[in-house]
């Protein structure tokens, strides 16, 4: 595994000692937990920060989520985007779900060894949740035409950004456009390759996807 959380802070130079701490442990807790059982692919540990952490911190170059909003990141598998955000934006509340409780136990046990205050995680199906959230993020969990339904209804009324309504941030390789045009949803698509230069984010981006519903 490259251990190399340096690269966090190469790009996010005003980290605090307890944040550069923390980035700095995720390695070696996920390097443990993957031992048990498998949270991220053997081959990918080895590309750990870039791969996992960096991506996720990808949304951060897009957004700075205002202190005190609510965000809910929807098939969080290990805690990735939830996990790096949650340590980069400390004030603010992350709400990580998804269905598989192994995976949910391992989010809990690295939130609990982090001492990560503003972190929730849940075994739940987002369709099941009744809360509702400023900012939504995933790492592409399925199809955006099973994905959006899941969402449009989570939404608070109030926005808290001067920049961003509240909506969705959606971590997506490849092409997204036909599936978005065919849900007639207007998005914005940011290129990590403008943000970070590793190779592996050539084809990486962030989608954004503003809520659009009666206010």
């Amino acid at each position: 595994m490259n251990p190399d959380h340096t690269l966090i802070q190469s790009y996010f130079p005003n980290l605090s000692p307890l944040q550069i701490e923390q980035f700095a442990r995720l390695g070696d807790l996920y390097q443990d937990w993957n031992s048990k059982i498998n949270v991220i692919s053997r081959k990918d540990m080895e590309h750990f920060y870039v791969h996992h952490v960096l991506h996720s911190l990808g949304i951060a170059r897009v957004i700075d989520f205002p202190g005190g909003s609510k965000v809910l990141d929807i098939g969080t598998g290990g805690g990735f985007p939830g996990i790096p955000l949650a340590i980069l934006f400390p004030e603010v509340h992350f709400h990580l779900v998804d269905s598989i409780g192994k995976k949910i136990a391992v989010v809990k046990d690295v939130v609990r060894q982090l001492g990560l205050k503003n972190v929730e995680a849940q075994q739940a199906r987002a369709e099941n949740l009744n809360r509702t959230y400023h900012f939504i993020v995933s790492r592409a969990v399925t199809q955006m035409e099973k994905f959006y339904p899941w969402v449009q209804r989570k939404f608070r009324k109030e926005d808290l950004h001067k920049d961003f309504q509240n909506g969705v941030f959606y971590l997506k390789g490849g092409e997204v456009d036909e599936e978005l045009e065919a849900l007639q949803l207007s998005y914005v698509s940011f290129f990590l390759e403008d943000y970070f230069t590793e190779p592996y984010f050539s084809t990486k981006k962030v989608v954004y996807i503003p809520y659009e519903g009666k206010r």
